[in-house]
């Protein structure tokens, strides 16, 4: 079953993947180790799961500018998920992804759902971003 979101792009791109999903804000500076894709953050929900290559789900950022510099650096590396969906435009996280297209020609997009779309998203479900905004769901069996 497909299920078809529109969202704002924040960072245009194409992507897809599995969705790894938080109802928790998480700061990529000491939450996310930029050459393991881990979660480090030992008090998050998630810690220990590895956001590479996955559609990371989770409300907002939870601060610090450096975050920014985690995310280019998890790109660099290769570890960085395939893409994000926020609740709410996360600046820190977007110029990272912006900053990394410039200097690697990689981006990571960075989708804002409406609420109600957001929590439709499931763990595992299997997400595909389209440049405009749009994801779409197909939940597996």
């Amino acid at each position: 079953m497909e299920k078809i979101l529109t969202g704002k792009p924040v960072v245009a791109g194409s992507a897809e993947g599995a969705a790894l999903v938080s109802k928790e804000p998480i700061s990529f500076w000491g939450g996310i180790c930029p050459r393991t894709g881990e979660i480090i953050d030992r008090r998050h929900e998630l810690s220990g799961a590895i956001v590479t290559g996955r559609v990371f789900v989770f409300p907002q950022g939870r601060g610090s500018s450096t975050s920014s510099a985690t995310l280019m650096e998890s790109i660099a590396a290769g570890v960085a998920p395939a893409a994000i969906i926020n609740l709410k435009v996360d600046p820190i996280l977007a110029l990272g992804s912006i900053v990394s297209d410039e200097l690697y020609h990689q981006a990571v997009p960075i989708v804002v759902l409406k609420e109600k779309d957001f929590f439709s998203i499931k763990e595992n479900d299997h997400l595909t971003i389209e440049p405009d905004g749009t994801v779409k769901i197909n939940t597996p069996p």
